[in-house]
């Protein structure tokens, strides 16, 4: 693989409904590093979140990820991990050595490095990806999504 890219990176989501913002979360995952673990929300967590709608559970959601990264050939470059609290693994796994966020999940990857530091551990390089924006100027989520207002790709509906 490519020598200026991270050995291994983490990112993490609920993954309801796969969507435009997914995949290029997804996509930048693999550009930045050669191996990217995938955390996704369990369906205990993802309920804790209060949604305003129901979500898929843990094994469609997982699967459509898995899906999604087989039609791009990186299922191989990626491991996958039940997330059942806001951390994961990243506080305390020593051969992380990136975090991908959003810009709004930025406050919790400087929590999770907060917490590796007290434990001794290297703060992991933070990158923030701008939310992917549907043709209203809005970002596109699986709440707008399941309400029908755009598409998987960010189209106004109706």
């Amino acid at each position: 693989m490519s020598e200026q890219r991270l050995k291994s990176i983490t990112v993490a989501g609920t993954f309801d409904v796969m969507h435009k913002g997914h995949w290029y979360l997804l996509d930048e995952a693999f550009r930045i590093a050669d191996n990217v673990m995938i955390g996704i929300t369990t369906d205990r967590f993802a309920a804790s979140m209060k949604k305003p709608h129901i979500i898929d559970p843990y094994p469609m959601r997982l699967a459509d990820v898995q899906a999604y990264l087989n039609e791009r050939n990186l299922l191989e470059r990626s491991t996958f991990f039940p997330l059942d609290d806001p951390y994961g693994p990243a506080t305390d796994n020593t051969n992380l050595e990136g975090i991908l966020v959003s810009e709004e999940t930025e406050p919790r990857a400087e929590e999770i490095n907060q917490i590796r530091v007290k434990k001794g551990k290297k703060p992991l390089l933070i990158f923030v990806m701008k939310m992917v924006l549907a043709d209203d100027g809005k970002p596109i989520s699986s709440t707008r999504v399941r309400r029908q207002e755009v598409d998987r790709y960010g189209r106004l509906i109706g």
